[in-house]
C-alpha cells in the first residue's frame, strides 16, 4: 500500500515546501501512535513515509502555521480498508480556511 499528501497555499496558489506533516495511527484503545514524520517537499508533496500505515483509522497532522493566520495546524482523519490501495489525502490551506480530499 502506498500513501502520499500534498499541500497546496490556495492564497499564493503554489505548493507549499517544507510544512512538517505527522502520520499517526489509531489504537485499539484510541490512542494514537506515531508512525512517520516529514516535510514537503518542493512541490508540497510527501510521497514516502519510510513506514506502512496498513489498514485502520489513521490522521495526518500538517503544520500550517505561517500558512495560515487561524489555523495553526490541520488534522485529518481518514480510515484505510484496502492496504492494497494507494491513498492520496491533499490538503488546500489558505488564510481562514481549509479544504481536503480523497485523491488518487
Amino acid at each position: 500500500m502506498s500513501l502520499s499528501t500534498h499541500v497546496l497555499d490556495a492564497a499564493k496558489g503554489t505548493p507549499a515546501a517544507g510544512v512538517a506533516v505527522r502520520l499517526d495511527r489509531r489504537d485499539a484503545v484510541g490512542g494514537w501512535t506515531v508512525l512517520a514524520e516529514a516535510r514537503t517537499d518542493a512541490d508540497g508533496r510527501v510521497r514516502e513515509w519510510g513506514a506502512e500505515p496498513g489498514a485502520g483509522v489513521h490522521r495526518l497532522t500538517f503544520a500550517t502555521e505561517g500558512l495560515s493566520d487561524f489555523y495553526p495546524e490541520v488534522t485529518v482523519a481518514f480510515t484505510i480498508d484496502d492496504p492494497g490501495r494507494h491513498y492520496h489525502v491533499p490538503l488546500l490551506i489558505s488564510p481562514f480556511a481549509y479544504s481536503t480530499y480523497r485523491g488518487s
